[in-house]
């Protein structure tokens, strides 16, 4: 690089995002040790060096109830942070995820001169893909998890670096299954289903008692099943104790956990979950698994105009094609949830191809994302071209939606 200290602005929105860019911080730190960082960051970001103008907290709103009350505050902290980042005037600035808020604070810095990249893609490609034209006035480059991300933006000439996914550096590429079954006190022979209905309130509403009817099916027909459910928080666990007192067929055969699910997906035959980042992670571990989701009506008829996927999961995503079976709504019922399992469960062979597929999808998403993140940001400081960047050509075969050949 020229110059002997670079600055980077980075906004981090919450927690995730702070985990992040505390790994981008250290890789672009591991390449220019005087480095400056300033921004928004939570803890972990802190403990990195950066100076960090608000709370992390100040941008953690959902809902739009919520977002609608805040407005006016989270103008007040968006204008004050371009204020804050034209005076001090950074090589480039980051938004990492938060895409409500940091694209709208992209959009302003870059017209106002400063190079700027955005980490974590928003799902534009599965839902009002219009927004990819103002993501395209707001970023000089898009920094992508997963390559059908990647590819979409290329085809709509949005200037993008596939860089790996974080969760799939962290996860090995080998697990023991054994040691995970030891570690939950399961006997190293039984057959076991991981089950998670969600970590949101709305998710067991839907989907917690689904889950558990077909549980319980399975159960009542296969005597040595056990069945794991990691609770992803303490409220989540008392909302399935009071499910489970409707489902006595399934004491002593069902565990309730405190988190480990990770490890219940490692312990598992098979694994029952929503949609969402845990079929990312049942795939980083290897897992055979079946999704399902339920949602309010309303919802569901708005999302069939919406969403523009042909698939809901993303190993089917990241795959181009079925790996994962989908049941969505009233295909969702406890009796097909059921029969699927039962399928999954019973082939042995089936279940150990589609191990090693997910093994190969792995290594695939194994690249130090934290690395080729700064690598792609040096280039963009640099005005050098984004390392993996994909061609137009490549993205309309590999697009979301659009079937292998």
């Amino acid at each position: 690089m020229a110059r002997a200290s670079l600055k980077v602005y980075l906004v981090a929105g919450e927690l995730s995002g702070d985990i992040l860019g505390a790994g981008l911080m250290r890789a672009l730190r591991a390449r220019h040790p005087d480095i400056e960082f300033r921004g928004i960051g939570g803890p972990d970001m802190i403990a990195e060096g950066i100076d960090s103008r608000f709370p992390l907290e100040t941008l953690s709103v959902m809902g739009l109830v919520e977002v609608l009350k805040h407005l006016p505050r989270l103008i007040g902290v968006r204008r004050e942070l371009r204020r804050d980042a034209l005076a001090w005037q950074p090589d480039i600035m980051v938004g990492i995820d938060a895409p409500d808020f940091n694209l709208g604070l992209e959009r302003q810095l870059r017209e106002a001169g400063l190079a700027t990249a955005h980490y974590v893609s928003p799902s534009v490609w599965a839902w009002r893909q219009g927004r990819v034209r103002g993501i395209a006035r707001s970023v000089d480059a898009m920094l992508t998890f997963l390559p059908f991300e990647a590819a979409f933006y290329a085809r709509h000439r949005v200037p993008v670096a596939f860089v790996g996914h974080p969760l799939a550096d962290e996860l090995p590429l080998e697990n023991d299954r054994a040691a995970a079954r030891a570690g939950l006190g399961l006997p190293a022979e039984a057959e076991v289903l991981a089950l998670l209905p969600g970590s949101r309130a709305n998710e067991i509403r839907f989907l917690g008692e689904t889950f558990l009817a077909a549980a319980g099916r399975l159960c009542a027909d296969r005597p040595d099943l056990r069945v794991l459910v990691p609770a992803a928080t303490p409220g989540r666990r008392a909302e399935l104790e009071t499910l489970l007192d409707a489902h006595p067929e399934l004491q002593g055969r069902l565990l309730l956990l405190d988190g480990q699910a990770r490890a219940a997906m490692v312990a598992a035959d098979a694994v029952l979950l929503a949609s969402g980042t845990a079929a990312l992670e049942a795939m980083l571990c290897h897992r055979p698994m079946l999704v399902a989701y339920r949602m309010a009506p309303l919802t569901h008829a708005l999302a069939k105009r919406l969403v523009k996927t042909e698939w809901i999961s993303l190993p089917n995503l990241i795959a181009r094609e079925t790996l994962v079976p989908e049941l969505v709504q009233d295909a969702a019922s406890p009796a097909s949830i059921a029969a699927r399992l039962a399928d999954i469960l019973d082939d042995a062979e089936g279940r150990a191809t589609l191990e090693a597929r997910f093994a190969e999808m792995h290594a695939g998403l194994q690249r130090d994302a934290s690395r080729r993140a700064a690598e792609a940001i040096e280039a963009l400081i640099e005005r050098r071209p984004l390392p993996e960047s994909v061609s137009p050509a490549v993205a309309v075969e590999a697009s979301p939606g659009r079937p292998s050949r």
